[in-house]
Parts: C-alpha cells; sequence; structure tokens
C-alpha cells in the first residue's frame, strides 16, 4: 500500500435534495474524525445509529448511521468512514464545516478511486470502468461496464502479456547465455511461432473490438439528401419531439442538429444535416452543405432520404451510401410513384411517411438491427481509444518482433518488451522484474 497522510471526505451519493445522502471520508484520521463527531467508539462494518455533533461546540448536525471500514479491507484500501445523514443543503455545509475543522479536506474530483489504484484495489482498467459505470445510460452500457470493472479485460492484458514474458525469458537467454550447454539452441525457434500467433489473436481481437466500443460510444446516425426531402420530418419522428424546424422553404436546416436515440441498449446519435444539392445559395448553406458531407463521411450509417415527387434526385447523396445504410422514399401518403432507381449493394430501401406514420416502425427495427448488429458478445473487449492505441502499439512492435527474430534476436527480444509494456499500460503495470522473475523460474539460471 502507498502511505497517504491526509484524510479526504465527500458526499458519495447524487447531489441535491434526498431522503438519504452519503458522505464518505478516507484516509489515516477518518475513523478517529468519525468517532468525534459520534462521541464513540463504534465496531467495524457495522452500522451504528448516532447522533452526529460539532466536536467544536457540541452543536447537533444531524442523526443517521456511521460504518467504519479498516483498511485495507476497504473500496480506497485506506481506513474508510461512511455517514448516512439526511441529504439536505444544510446537513452537508454543517458537516463539512465539522470535518474541515477535524482535519479532513474535500476530495478532489476522483480521488477516492485514485487511491483504490495506487492501493491495487483494482487496476486502471477496473478504475475505467467505474466511470463507465456510473455514466452508463443503457442495460448493454451496464453490463459491459460491469463486465470490465470484474477484470475481464484486465485478465485478458494479463494473460498476453504473460505470454510475452515467456517469449522473452528464451530469447534473453539465448542472448545474454549463449555458449550455456543448458540453454537450447532452438529457443529462438521456438519463440518466433509464439509471437505470430499473439500478433494474429490481438489483431483479430483488436478488430471486434469496434463493434464492442459501440456500446460505449453509441453509435452516430446521419440523415442526408436533398433540401426539402423530409430529412427533419424524419428526424423529428424517430426523437418523437420537435428538434428540428420544418418548412417548406428550401435549406431552412443550416447546421448539424442531434438527438440521441437508444436501440436496444446501444445509444444513437441522429443528425439533421443540411440538403445537399449543386450550387448553394449563400456562404452560409455552402458552410451547411460541407458540415453536411463530413457528417455522412464519418458516420456509422447514413439515411438518405429522397422526395419521390421531385424531380431532383441528389446524385451525390447516392455517392455517400454505403452497404449497410438505409435509403427513405418519404411522402408516401402522397402515393407517389417510386422511380426507377437503380438498386445499391446492401442498402436497404423503406417508403415512409412521417404524417401518418406509415413505414415508420420497419425503418425503425432496420435501424436497431444494424446498431445492435454483432453486439451480443459478453466477452471483453477494448473499449476506450486508450486500450485501443495500447493493442496498436504491441502490434507494431510484435510485428517488428517477427521481421528481426532470426536475424537481429537481441532486438526481437526488445521489441517484444515494449508489446509487453504496451499490453501492461492497459492495466497500469509492467516492468523488468516481471522479466526476470520468468527466466528465474523457467531456466533456474543465477542459481
Amino acid at each position: 500500500m502507498i502511505a497517504i497522510n491526509d484524510t479526504i471526505f465527500a458526499r458519495a451519493s447524487g447531489a441535491g435534495k434526498a431522503g438519504v445522502a452519503v458522505y464518505r471520508l478516507s484516509g489515516p484520521q477518518s475513523h478517529r474524525i468519525v468517532s468525534d463527531l459520534i462521541g464513540k467508539q463504534i465496531n467495524y462494518r457495522e452500522a451504528k445509529l448516532a447522533a452526529f455533533r460539532d466536536p467544536a461546540d457540541g452543536s447537533l448536525i444531524d442523526r443517521g448511521l456511521a460504518i467504519l471500514f479498516k483498511g485495507p479491507q476497504s473500496y480506497t484500501g485506506e481506513d474508510v468512514g461512511e455517514l448516512h445523514l439526511h441529504g439536505s443543503r444544510a446537513v452537508e455545509m454543517s458537516l463539512f464545516e465539522a470535518l474541515a475543522a477535524a482535519g479532513a479536506r474535500p476530495a478532489e474530483a476522483g480521488e477516492f478511486t485514485l487511491r483504490a489504484l495506487k492501493n491495487n484495489k483494482l487496476d486502471l482498467a477496473q478504475a475505467e470502468a467505474l466511470a463507465d459505470l456510473i455514466d452508463a445510460e443503457t442495460t448493454r452500457q451496464r453490463k459491459q461496464a460491469l463486465g470490465q470493472l470484474d477484470g475481464r479485460l484486465s485478465a485478458m492484458a494479463e494473460g498476453w502479456k504473460n505470454r510475452l514474458l515467456a517469449v522473452m525469458a528464451p530469447l534473453e537467454a539465448d542472448i545474454d547465455f549463449p555458449d550455456e550447454a543448458d540453454i537450447p539452441a532452438a529457443i529462438a525457434a521456438r519463440a518466433g511461432p509464439a509471437i505470430t500467433e499473439l500478433k494474429k489473436e490481438l489483431t483479430l481481437f483488436l478488430l471486434d473490438s469496434k463493434r464492442t466500443r459501440m456500446i460505449r460510444e453509441g453509435v452516430s446516425i446521419a440523415v442526408i439528401g436533398p433540401p426539402n426531402a423530409g430529412k427533419s420530418s424524419l428526424v423529428n419522428a424517430l426523437a418523437g419531439s420537435e428538434i428540428a424546424i420544418v418548412s417548406d422553404v428550401a435549406g431552412t436546416t443550416r447546421d448539424v442538429i442531434e438527438a440521441r436515440l437508444d436501440f436496444d441498449g446501444v445509444i444513437a446519435t441522429i443528425a439533421d444535416t443540411a440538403g445537399l444539392r449543386d450550387a448553394a445559395g449563400d456562404g452560409i448553406e455552402e458552410e451547411g452543405m460541407r458540415r453536411a458531407r463530413r457528417r455522412a463521411e464519418t458516420a456509422d450509417i447514413r439515411v438518405a432520404v429522397l422526395d419521390p415527387l421531385s424531380a431532383y434526385i441528389s446524385r451525390e447523396t447516392l455517392a455517400l451510401l454505403r452497404s449497410g445504410d438505409v435509403l427513405v422514399w418519404s411522402r408516401a401518403d402522397l402515393e407517389p410513384a417510386i422511380p426507377d432507381q437503380a438498386p445499391i449493394d446492401g442498402v436497404k430501401a423503406f417508403v415512409l411517411s412521417t404524417k401518418t406514420g406509415l413505414g415508420l416502425a420497419p425503418l425503425v427495427n432496420a435501424l436497431s438491427v444494424t446498431a445492435t448488429a454483432h453486439n451480443e458478445n459478453d466477452g471483453p473487449g477494448l473499449t476506450r481509444l486508450r486500450h485501443v492505441k495500447a493493442v496498436e502499439a504491441a502490434i507494431e512492435a510484435l510485428d517488428r518482433a517477427q521481421h528481426n527474430i532470426e536475424t537481429a534476436p537481441e532486438l526481437a527480444a526488445e521489441d517484444a518488451r515494449l508489446a509487453a509494456r504496451a499490453l501492461g499500460s492497459i492495466t497500469g503495470a509492467v516492468g523488468v522484474e516481471d522479466v526476470l522473475g520468468e527466466i528465474f523460474s523457467s531456466f533456474c539460471i543465477g542459481k
């Protein structure tokens, strides 16, 4: 455990009025401060009803429960006190004044979890999962965060790192002790296939984790099409509210307008964009069209809205579509003749009326299926960009090791070490002592 000399406090439950609020202390003086507040000693892990008084003048702050946790068997790994009091602003102010006078200080953002990390109560990936759990908006996000908090990704990253350490051990031995009779000559040859296999596994996991990140980050949907095709009406219908202005005047939407939807546990950000046409009416519309194209190019799903009653069919809109996107023919309540449009591979077409709701349910179902595709796996994943960068760095290092294994094993060993360091950064810990321990246990060197 890392010794931290000060004691911190903060409200652990949500801000605002509440029937019960939880306040937390952590640090070497937390138990003494709680005892001073309630005027008696209490047993660890036992909820005790008590009157909380200001030690300075004995005035009553509130009545509630006090619970003590002895480190390291606590969330932070330190001595911790939890106070369950009424959640009013007046109680909180009086309590915080008493805690500060007793020698504690207000905690900084995330400091309780930071102390838990420093005291090895959880690793970096688990700390990130805790933040994701607090921010979870859907059932899938909650399940994903709980899985990461349980250490699924950490265990996988640790397994990768240990496999690399096992590769590094014979490489290091071959480099440092080339003339030792008890070091097999084929050590380097055995390390090559292991590096190749791990690189392949990491590459596949990296590709698969893009879908996993969609649960945490959500998917982006861009609604595109020519002016006055019905894009804003569609976005309003999907959002269930009037978030976009609907007008018969072409070019009403000048900027990107967003709404958030929940597609079966996957958050989707749907964007209403400016109409795309050959020539803009002014500089503002031209900028809106530029933003619309950029949003379409970066979106996970594009929904093209076209008006079958219009003589103008935006070729630029159709050119932006990709496999898995959606094409919507609007104004179905007017029973228009759908143009004989050449099919686009992998793009589903729907006939829709936002006035009557005709075709809306099948469209929503199609978007939901696309947004949630391949996200049924409850296994671990690279949910953050930091994780992705770490695995990408490991793959690059292993690629170099593959090329150096036969001609420059000392470089291959260094590349393997860099890959292990990159993978260790997912959980926040990797060091040279791991390599030394592996060598000693595997080859009994140094007896």
